[in-house]
């Protein structure tokens, strides 16, 4: 596993952790074991799911997680802190465990992708990095897979590095795409890194450096004659740009048996283009030849040209994808569920606001995921006390967690448990899978998932539930602390 460097990220922390964390340390309840939930509430672009991702940058950051001589003389400076509290930051590292959901899963709302279950301070210190983390890389993941599912099995390529905010927005944010289904990306240093497939070909100024379309297009061809792409839209993609790739393809590739290759428009009326060129390249014998297009496409402008009929192979996307600049910040939240009391009981907590959608559901927790045996698609998921199991031999009733009367009783299924072991006891015991697998998994993934669900405009809200055990609780903590 690599990180985008090796600088010490623990500092990259909201104040109000220290403050707290020094809080703890004074009171003694830095010794409290907790139980925090990372869950989101709304899905980006009110979509039906969204595509977990980013837990492979939550593992590195927790392995290296340590305080420097530096940091502590910072934190000194400020003259609010405790020398003790320095002093236990001095030896600090992670020493409890985490469990979450498997990257490339698709998740919903209120569900636990993410549990921490450690000491207070530990807990508390690692808030920051690890939504900023899952928040990031789950956006992108998630645009990205909309935009693959717009094309119909066309490829999609990452073209985002340049309008992301900042390196790591497009070094992960390549990553958490490739995950989501993009075939590729722009970005060298996501290749380099994590072994996303980098490509590109040549920009205008390539053309606009020699004194004709032609040479600029002959010169590329004879240096690059392994699938070239030629940009052909420099000056005037019908009359000059097409027809120019077309002879050079014929005078350079085609000699040596070479008949991989593509032409890419950039500008313009994409799907009048498209066809116009098609026609073209298949006139001149070139059939094989590709046709990517690119230039601030997102989902529905895709969409529209399939619908249009547009003759393109390979959509190269952007600034809308690598900031998923239609609905562009991921929600997650990091909420006590639960602490251990002295006798080592854990005691659910609850955080109640006139917002239901605010009211969070208590408990140290599992996540089941219902799959119906017939169809094999994915009909629920249930969250359940950490102590429950479920068994799928007999019909099990699941309790809407919005609604007192709704129940859902399912038979004839198979269930998964979805949060799995990351850390236990400070050491990681998660066998991280590769990239590809990741990417694997995700399109298994959400094959499992009904049409409905993936609808575009008013989706069909998947259930996840509550277990009867779980809805008693949360009702119990309800009516106690509703009522204060």
């Amino acid at each position: 596993m690599k990180s985008m460097n090796n600088e010490n990220l623990s500092m990259l922390c909201d104040f109000y952790e220290f403050t707290m964390s020094n809080g703890y340390f004074k009171n003694g309840f830095y010794k409290k074991r907790v139980y925090f939930d990372v869950f989101f509430r709304k899905i980006p672009d009110d979509g039906g799911f969204a595509v977990a991702a980013g837990l492979e940058q939550v593992i590195d950051y927790i392995k290296n997680l340590h305080f420097n001589d530096d940091d502590i003389e910072y934190l000194r400076g400020k003259k609010i802190f405790d020398e003790g509290f320095l002093n236990y930051l001095k030896n600090f590292k992670f020493t409890s465990d985490i469990y979450a959901i498997p990257e490339g899963t698709p998740v919903f709302p209120n569900e636990p992708v993410l549990t921490v279950c450690a000491p207070a301070i530990e807990a508390q210190i690692i808030e920051t990095f690890v939504l900023l983390t899952l928040n990031h890389q789950t956006l992108i993941a998630t645009k990205a897979n909309r935009i693959v599912r717009a094309a119909q099995g066309r490829a999609v390529l990452e073209f985002g590095s340049r309008r992301a905010q900042g390196a790591s927005g497009a070094v992960d944010g390549a990553r958490a795409a490739y995950i989501g289904g993009c075939a590729g990306t722009a970005c060298t240093l996501t290749d380099k890194l994590y072994s996303v497939p980098a490509g590109g070909t040549m920009a205008h100024s390539w053309i606009q450096m020699f004194d004709n379309e032609y040479d600029a297009f002959k010169s590329y061809c004879e240096l690059y004659p392994d699938n070239p792409t030629l940009l052909v839209d420099t000056y005037n993609t019908i009359k000059s740009g097409v027809p120019n790739a077309i002879k050079v393809f014929k005078e350079v590739l085609l000699p040596q048996g070479k008949t991989k290759c593509a032409i890419r428009l950039d500008s313009g009326d994409i799907s009048y283009l498209s066809k116009k060129a098609r026609k073209m390249l298949d006139d001149a014998g070139l059939t094989q030849c590709k046709i990517t297009a690119s230039n601030a496409l997102d989902e529905y402008l895709i969409r529209d040209l399939m619908m249009q009929g547009a003759k393109i192979d390979i959509f190269g996307v952007g600034e809308r994808l690598i900031t998923s600049s239609s609905s562009p910040v991921f929600g997650g939240v990091y909420k006590l569920v639960a602490v251990e009391n002295s006798f080592g009981e854990i005691v659910p907590k609850i955080k109640v606001s006139e917002n239901t959608a605010k009211i969070t559901n208590p408990h140290f927790k599992k996540v089941y995921r219902y799959y119906d045996n017939e169809s094999g698609k994915a009909l629920a998921d249930e969250l359940c006390i950490y102590d429950e199991s479920v068994d799928s031999s007999v019909p099990h009733t699941i309790f809407d967690q919005n609604a007192t009367w709704k129940t859902k009783t399912l038979t004839n299924f198979t269930v998964r448990e979805l949060l799995v072991p990351i850390f236990k006891n400070g050491e990681c015991v998660y066998e991280l899978p590769s990239i590809d697998e990741i990417a694997k998994y995700c399109k298994e993934q959400i094959e499992l998932l009904w049409d409905e669900v993936k609808r575009f405009e008013n989706p069909h809200t998947y259930y996840v539930d509550l277990s009867k055990k779980l809805f008693e609780i949360k009702n119990m903590l309800l009516n106690i602390y509703g009522n204060n």
